[in-house]
């Protein structure tokens, strides 16, 4: 789409969902307007305001701008990576593209593996950072912008996510308030569309909070989906997503994945990933929203409540630790030693201004979430990598990303580094990847309220402990919807998105993995020795949970299959 006199032209692809008052504001200066587009608006937006139209935006998008006057293409991506958006520095120029899939159509973009990003995918689970596991072509960050013209590429950053507690709070209650009515008023932008709308429900406290707040507003029937599997001993999510539609009266739809389903589909997952991935919920999420397209074009999900309202368990058992500081002072140094030498810890020894047992909680944060020296892989890379792969790799590479992540909030308090760290990375780099991708390929969009910037914005603005408190985490926002949503969701043991992939990995696949992973085609890459392939799975079915890290050497040999040499 372009403007009036056509020097300005935008490729886009998202949702701006404050459009409507961007549309007002432009008309209001003397823009004319030849559609009711949200793309349209960012063309007239730049147009005004040049690249400092980027904060104005609210929503999800990764567009494209030329502007002919100067020469000049701007790239742009969402705040938080909602959406993709890769590029790749040829001889010729800049190509960019949603997919990688885009850019190889370029003959001079060579679909080559970097040994690199084979380390840091597994030392971390997902490829946090620029890099992609290809050779040269690179992520834009969420949060930057890329200017290329005539002399060169400039990248900065127009977005962060700052921890500035506010005291403008009189009680937890009155915050409260103040977040049931952003949560609200989020919600119901979300939910503006030209299609039916669904909605994703796990059975968690997110999903149901985005039902509650979406059924207050209207009052038709909302359509609500969710997955549960084939295993007998397996106690999946669906009775509480029935527990949430039968008390907000929606029109429920389930589905059930087996173990065949499962494996059937693992082809076309790395097709549309294009990157290796250490996330099983990801061939479930495609049942659902296949199940989904059959009734609705939109979706909305709780993607984001627990980096921004610190849901996950690790947070609240690290923060136990830091607090223990205070029994044991005098053993502050000796035990930190202790356990840095038992974690094999980087230098992370001293990390801002909190004491030396703080700095021991964030490492071990660290490796928990990220690196852990007790896991497989980084245990026994040295058995596992061939000597050339072992040699041609650095660890100190596969780390730098989250250290120069540390850096950045190291004066934060504990609470806040970890939430900081895993918005940077296991958000975008793994979890919005899949959302995006895998629903993408049914042909359905997934919004996500929680990562609106305004929400996170107002969350990191929050006292520590209206988030995690003791033993409960998601303090406020739980607080914020009792009596909104069923008790017995809000006091539920946090499940996650629990999939019985270990049962199947060590039975139903296990004859199906073992083919692929020992073929000779996998072998002769020269990354891996039969050695170490056959140690990973002799453990895996001696009973050890391994999934993670079977499904993740199993998801990286489909991926070389399905692009390298084709």
């Amino acid at each position: 789409m372009a403007n009036e006199d056509q020097t300005i032209w935008v490729v886009y692809n998202g949702e701006i969902y404050n459009f409507p008052e961007l549309r007002k504001e432009l008309i209001e200066k003397g823009h004319k307007f030849r559609s009711t587009t949200d793309t349209e608006v960012i063309v007239h937006l730049y147009e005004e305001y040049g690249v400092d139209s980027l904060s104005r935006l609210r929503g999800m998008f990764a567009f494209a701008l030329w502007d002919d006057k100067a020469r000049t293409l701007l790239l742009a991506r969402d705040r938080v990576g909602i959406k993709p958006l890769y590029y790749a520095q040829t001889g010729n120029g800049l190509v960019f593209g949603s997919e990688i899939k885009a850019l190889l159509a370029d003959p001079q973009v060579t679909c080559q593996v970097d040994p690199q990003s084979v380390n840091k995918f597994l030392t971390h689970f997902c490829l946090p950072g620029k890099e992609t596991l290809w050779k040269g072509i690179l992520k834009l960050e969420p949060g930057y912008y890329l200017v290329a013209k005539k002399g060169g590429v400039q990248i900065k950053r127009y977005w962060d996510l700052r921890f500035e507690e506010e005291n403008k709070w009189k009680s937890i209650d009155e915050a409260c308030e103040a977040l049931y009515s952003l949560v609200k008023r989020t919600v119901s932008d979300h939910m503006i569309s030209d299609v039916p709308v669904g909605f994703l429900l796990s059975g968690g406290v997110d999903s149901t909070v985005v039902l509650s707040c979406a059924t207050s507003e209207t009052s038709k029937v909302a359509r609500t989906f969710t997955v549960g599997f084939d295993n007998a001993h397996f106690e999946d999510e669906r009775a509480y997503a029935k527990l949430a539609a039968a008390r907000f009266g929606t029109d429920h739809h389930e589905i059930t994945v087996t173990p065949e389903e499962f494996w059937d589909f693992l082809p076309s997952l790395v097709w549309h990933m294009e990157e290796p991935v250490c996330d099983p919920p990801a061939v479930s999420l495609h049942y659902v929203s296949k199940l989904a397209r059959q009734h609705v074009k939109v979706l909305l999900s709780g993607e984001g409540g627990d980096e921004a309202f610190g849901g996950y368990p690790i947070y609240r058992n690290l923060l136990f630790l830091e607090r223990a500081k205070a029994v044991c002072r005098p053993l502050n140094g000796a035990l930190a030693t202790a356990l840095s030498i038992a974690g094999r810890c980087p230098p992370f020894q001293k990390v801002g201004k909190y004491s030396p047992f703080a700095s021991m909680a964030l490492e071990q944060y660290y490796y928990s979430r990220v690196a852990s020296p007790f896991s497989f892989f980084n245990r026994n890379k040295r058995n596992l990598y061939t000597t050339d792969f072992h040699g041609a790799v650095s660890e100190d590479h596969s780390v730098q990303v989250i250290r120069e992540l540390f850096r950045q909030v190291k004066d934060q308090p504990p609470l806040n580094q970890m939430q900081y760290l895993d918005t940077k990375t296991s958000l975008p780099d793994d979890l919005l990847i899949k959302a995006d991708r895998i629903t993408m390929c049914n042909s359905v969009e997934l919004r996500v309220p929680f990562l609106d910037h305004q929400v996170l914005e107002f969350a990191a603005g929050l006292p520590r402990n209206f988030k995690v408190s003791g033993m409960q985490t998601k303090r406020i926002l739980k607080r914020a919807f009792k009596g909104r949503i069923p008790d017995e969701i809000i006091k539920r043991k946090k499940a996650g998105f629990p999939i019985p992939i270990e049962t199947w990995i060590q039975r139903e696949l296990k004859d199906r993995v073992r083919d692929v992973l020992l073929s000779r085609k996998s072998l002769e890459r020269g990354y891996f020795t039969k050695q170490g392939i056959e140690g990973l799975l002799s453990r895996s079915g001696s009973g050890q949970n391994l999934a993670k890290e079977v499904f993740s050497l199993l998801t990286l040999e489909l991926l070389q299959q399905k692009f390298v040499g084709n």
